[in-house]
């Protein structure tokens, strides 16, 4: 879902989609045929007189397309821990960014069969200008969450962040670990049926990043559905139960973890 769909439904302006029940094989995430491309060009333009005047003189470069994923498909079912290994450039976090609704693809579809709670960039929807609380409501809204649920679990997202007062300063004045404790907060407050991480298992300091480990490790317990990311092969062989390889927007490898991380480490060997 993209976030302007997201702030409709927040507003009350559109209603929640209704997807519609998997009776088979309880399919959480679908993916099919996903392609996604992005325009590059490598021309340099540095200031706005330059760009008019390559503009009028039409002597700028075009820009070429790159295929970050190319036809990507895969099931996982509900309450399975998916991993995704991958070189750097592979498509990795392009792919999660799509599922999560921040890009939108190319070609291809993805259906989703529950609440998502995407732990990715934790920061990324906050406004820097905004207090930590106008950027609790902001953020929820990015994450379907509707008003009257923030305003329910506001006092849990501010205990939990550990932030205190400075709930009520401009994150502009938030270091890094602040501003994603509260990131951390206000995605995790819901109780997802699936659960997308890029790398952050923890945050914040040496106290929050057990807590904040404790309470993943609770939601996966608890039968989430789980999307993983890492270059930590040490993390996939704990946490999931199959893993998908991806390299160079395709699919290399797909089935159970311990066989897909020996057929990638050996390839990493002999490259």
């Amino acid at each position: 879902m993209k976030i302007i769909d997201r702030l409709l439904i927040f507003f009350g302006k559109k209603e929640v989609p209704v997807l519609p029940a998997e009776d088979d094989n309880e399919i959480a995430i679908e993916v099919k045929d996903l392609v996604m491309e992005f325009k590059v060009t490598k021309d340099k333009i540095d200031t706005l007189k330059e760009y008019v005047i390559r503009t009028i003189k039409r002597n700028k470069k075009e820009k070429r397309k790159i295929r970050v994923l190319d036809g990507i498909s895969f099931k996982v079912y509900k309450g399975e821990r998916m991993g995704i290994l991958g070189f750097n450039g592979a498509g990795k976090s392009t792919l999660l960014r799509i599922i999560a609704g921040i890009y939108e693809p190319t070609e291809g579809s993805i259906t989703l069969n529950g609440k998502i709670a995407p732990l990715l960039e934790l920061s990324a929807g906050f406004d820097k200008n905004y207090t930590g609380k106008n950027n609790v409501f902001l953020n929820g809204a990015f994450l379907s969450m509707d008003e009257k649920f923030i305003n329910e679990k506001y006092d849990e997202i501010v205990e939990f962040s550990e932030l205190g007062e400075f709930i009520n300063y401009p994150v502009k004045n938030y270091s890094s670990g602040m501003k994603s404790k509260l990131g951390f907060s206000i995605a995790t407050v819901v109780n997802p049926d699936i659960l997308i991480i890029d790398e952050i298992l923890s945050v914040g300091d040496i106290k929050f990043k057990k807590k904040s480990s404790k309470k993943l490790k609770q939601m996966m317990k608890d039968g989430t559905t789980v999307l993983f990311v890492s270059h930590s092969l040490r993390d996939i062989k704990e946490i999931c139960d199959r893993c998908i390889w991806i390299e160079n927007g395709k699919i290399m490898m797909e089935g159970e973890t311990k066989k897909v991380v020996d057929a990638y480490v050996e390839h990493s060997e002999n490259k």
